[in-house]
This record gives C-alpha cells, sequence and structure tokens, in this order.
C-alpha cells in the first residue's frame, strides 16, 4: 500500500483514525483484527459525515467481522482493490 498512496498513518486509535477520516484529514481507513467497540462510534461518524463503511469484500459485516475499509466511495474503492489484491480470499473474512 505505500507505493501506491502518500503514506499509512496511525497516529492513535482506530476511533480517533475515523474520526480524522469523517473530517477530511485522512482520506481513507483499513484495518484487520478490531472490535466493534474500536469502530462502532468512528464509523458513525463517518456515516453521518456521507462517508463510506464496508469490510473487506465490500459487505456490511465490518462492525463484527474484525476488517474495516471508510473513507469516501472513490477511496473505498481503490482500498477494497488493493487489500483484495493483497490477501488471500480466505483472508478477507474471518
Amino acid at each position: 500500500m505505500m507505493g501506491k498512496t502518500h503514506g499509512v498513518r496511525r497516529p492513535g486509535t482506530a476511533a480517533w483514525d475515523l474520526c480524522n477520516v469523517a473530517c477530511g484529514r485522512f482520506e481513507g481507513f483499513y484495518e484487520y483484527g478490531l472490535s466493534a467497540w474500536d469502530v462502532a462510534a468512528g464509523s458513525l461518524i463517518i456515516q453521518e459525515a456521507g462517508g463510506t463503511v464496508m469490510d473487506w469484500t465490500g459487505g456490511s459485516n465490518w462492525l463484527f467481522g474484525q476488517r474495516i475499509i471508510a473513507g469516501n466511495k472513490p477511496m473505498c474503492d481503490f482500498l477494497i482493490k488493493e487489500i483484495q489484491e493483497c490477501f488471500r480470499k480466505d483472508e478477507l473474512t474471518v
């Protein structure tokens, strides 16, 4: 991902990262191994701001599926394409 972006940042918790996406500081977010309490509030804020939240298959199991992509629609499309190229199909879900 580093070669296709201007960088990957992790300044704090997933909730903080998602809020930074919602307010436009970051363009997108992806992560795995997270719990519902890590992503619930920040994802709601993104959705309220008009952003998109999905799991790594493009579905809606991001809250409990431990895999999340968030951002605007074009960024989510880019991230899901890159993630699906980098991970085996069985690694896209828990």
